[in-house]
């Protein structure tokens, strides 16, 4: 059964929709150009309604040590998410700096893209794979999906990411076996807002696949 991730909550309620349903995984953004952007004092409170029942990943992008250090201690995150243009050697140093789990997203348009996330496999605790957004649009979240063939290879567990919806991640699952699915903007009526009744659908499809 896979792991599912809901990434780029908001507010209380679409939070406990999502914890209601049984998302394993909440994800709050910490990107100012972003329509899912949440302040501390916003993720403080929607990371201590989600603790215990949920693991807490911080979304950042190319995040200064700052806002790093109050995700480990504000937040309290379980993971953090690094979804920018990190290096190895950066996502070493978030680890040293902060000792939470990391987990690095590849954007992936060809299989080139799929064989650099080796250079962040040793580093890295986990791997994700996203779509490679074009040029002008934000890291993630778009809606926006790629060719699962290409991580056919991939023999270590990863996460997929990148234009998922309850109708297609079923078929994303069959073709990738993928150990954990994150969607953000499959599951929202519009940029930002989240549907409680499109989340239910999206993990109650995601772990009947």
């Amino acid at each position: 059964m896979a792991v599912v991730k809901i990434c780029g909550l908001s507010n209380p309620n679409t939070m406990q929709a999502a914890l209601d349903q049984g998302a394993d995984m909440v994800g709050l953004v910490f990107f100012a150009k972003s329509p899912r952007n949440v302040s501390l004092a916003q993720a403080v409170k929607l990371a201590d309604q989600a603790r215990g029942k949920a693991k807490i990943v911080a979304l950042v992008v190319d995040a200064d040590d700052a806002l790093l250090q109050s995700i480990k201690g504000d937040l309290r995150a379980d993971y953090i998410q690094a979804h920018g243009n990190e290096t190895s050697h950066r996502i070493s140093q978030i680890k040293k700096l902060t000792h939470i789990p990391v987990i690095k997203a590849i954007r992936v348009e060809t299989a080139a893209d799929v064989a650099s996330a080796e250079a962040f496999k040793s580093v890295a605790n986990l791997i994700l794979f996203d779509a490679k957004a074009p040029k002008g649009l934000l890291p993630g979240g778009n809606g926006l999906s790629f060719d699962w063939t290409l991580l056919a290879d991939v023999k270590y567990p990863y996460m997929l990411s990148g234009g998922l919806t309850p109708d297609n991640v079923a078929e994303a699952l069959r073709i990738t076996h993928a150990s954990i699915v994150d969607v953000s903007s499959g599951v929202e009526s519009s940029p930002g807002i989240k549907d409680a009744e499109l989340i239910a659908k999206f993990i109650k499809a995601a772990k009947s696949a």
